[in-house]
């Protein structure tokens, strides 16, 4: 493609919870000077001007930004369909009927399990019962509903109880995800990723609930990456169909790019259109001309675009390298003995870090 067609605006990296499968980078303290509302009005000008047509507002907590009805605002002016991805900790009913008026689109809600004292303890923070009220308030005011649920050892086996929860409070749409490992979810990889019984059960479990809520309920299921044998494509291709502006302004083809040592690019230095275009860090693995082998010679080089960049650069310390999560990469091993490792301990309730708070202050 010419041009993305998805934007994911990052308003802030301030947030509530404190999870512990948090993918959000780990140097949060350098993306404290946040985009002023009309840096981010300009933002959405040209990412509209380039051919955007949905808008992610994520984070962090997007609702801790005071001018989020004015962002959503100018979003749909600009014919943006807009997405809020949020915890629902301080989407009262007053802040949800002012987004609702200035257009606000579909509303996505975390949840992190299907009992409150599960929840609440994976999230960091009490939390169950105000994400449930919101989901109701977002029902009562028209709004489309995603129900997301990051999945992992101590909560997948939970995953029967998650649905009848959706199918409770009405959700459109349910993801199921596996956890992705970046950021402080890598940290605490050995006591998040399941074990293959658990998986099997839970994919069992998600196809009967497939069936039976075929007419009313959209239930999309994500594997760990680590089970499968061909690694999921990179955001539908490198640089191609998505991009992702950050709490500071730096433009990333994807959340986790920010940990990869390729020059940066700002919207407070350059324009949208220059950076999709140009800035290296857009350019650097667009297409399939810089792959290796096995990569350049295999037949999937269009399908999964030899994988993720980060996951390669984290587990090899070369972006360039084959996602090896293939089981056709040369670092292959990396992955098997962690998956090895994982289906050796059935224990579901491994110590986890806790991620730091940073709530912060509401700002604009």
């Amino acid at each position: 493609m010419d041009s993305p067609f998805g934007l994911l605006a990052e308003l802030t990296y301030r947030c509530p919870l404190a999870c512990s499968y948090c993918s959000n980078p780990l140097n949060l303290a350098d993306y404290t000077d946040e985009l002023a509302t009309v840096e981010w009005r300009r933002v959405l000008a040209e990412a509209a001007e380039l051919g955007v047509l949905q808008c992610h507002l994520s984070g962090g907590e997007p609702l801790l930004r005071r001018d989020l009805v004015e962002i959503v605002a100018q979003a749909h002016e600009l014919g943006l369909y807009t997405n809020l991805v949020t915890s629902a900790l301080g989407l009262s009913r007053p802040r949800a009927e002012q987004l609702r008026a200035a257009g606000l689109d579909h509303v996505q809600i975390s949840v992190q399990a299907d009992e409150p004292a599960v929840s609440d303890r994976i999230a960091g923070t009490p939390s169950f019962g105000r994400k449930i009220e919101a989901m109701g308030v977002v029902k009562e005011l028209g709004w489309p509903l995603t129900v997301n649920v990051v999945l992992h050892r101590q909560n997948i086996d939970r995953v029967a109880d998650v649905l009848d929860l959706a199918e409770q409070v009405g959700a459109d749409r349910v993801e199921l995800a596996n956890t992705q490992y970046y950021g402080w979810a890598l940290r605490n990889r050995a006591a998040l990723l399941p074990s293959r019984d658990q998986l099997d059960a839970a994919e069992v479990v998600v196809r009967a609930a497939r069936e039976r809520l075929r007419d009313r309920m959209d239930v999309l299921y994500v594997l760990p990456d680590y089970y499968s044998r061909y690694p999921k494509p990179c955001m539908g291709g490198w640089a191609s169909r998505q991009l992702t502006v950050t709490p500071n302004g730096d433009v990333l083809p994807c959340p986790a790019a920010q940990s990869l040592p390729l020059p940066r690019a700002s919207v407070r230095e350059d324009s949208l259109a220059r950076i999709w275009a140009e800035a290296p860090v857009m350019t650097a693995f667009r297409g399939t001309d810089w792959m290796p082998d096995p990569c350049r010679g295999c037949d999937r080089r269009e399908l999964d675009f030899g994988g993720c960049r980060c996951q390669a650069f984290q587990l090899t310390g070369d972006a360039a390298r084959t996602d090896p999560v293939c089981h056709l990469s040369p670092d292959h091993d990396l992955v098997a003995r962690v998956v090895e490792t994982a289906n050796a301990d059935s224990r579901t309730d491994l110590p986890l870090l806790p991620r730091p708070h940073r709530a912060g202050r509401a700002r604009s």
